[in-house]
């Protein structure tokens, strides 16, 4: 399975990646949202993980709009990663198409069982 991880942190965007990598996913990691949908619109991803507090033209909300909007990733499961814990964010990613909410911190167990439930793959032995 491949996932596109969209966070700006860099510990935190290194430690998602190595997570996922271990469990046997091939995995792209990017810090803006213009560079996600740039990727995301070029190489077909199975799975994204979203920040929603972003640098530059398009916040974590924007960009999945956009996942939604274009053919190409309209059916890509979006899953939030954020350290936005009001109802109102998790009712703006729901409105915006996100697929499951994770609020930092999170359980890397938990992370991963969601990403193999979403990617409907399970990881490489």
């Amino acid at each position: 399975m491949r996932i596109l991880v969209c966070e700006d942190q860099d510990s935190i965007r290194r430690m998602i990646e190595a997570l996922v990598q271990a469990r046997g996913y091939e995995v792209t990691a990017v810090a803006s949202g213009a560079k996600a949908l740039d990727v995301a619109f070029t190489a077909p991803h199975d799975l994204v993980l979203l920040d929603l507090m972003l640098p530059g033209q398009y916040d974590g909300f924007e960009v999945c709009r956009r996942l939604r909007a274009d053919e190409r990733t309209r059916q890509t499961p979006v899953l939030v990663i954020s350290a936005l814990d009001d109802p109102e964010s998790r009712a703006r990613a729901t409105e915006a198409g996100a697929s499951a909410y994770y609020t930092k911190p999170f359980s890397a167990i938990a992370l991963l069982k969601e990403i193999e439930r979403l990617g409907g793959v399970a990881p490489r032995a």
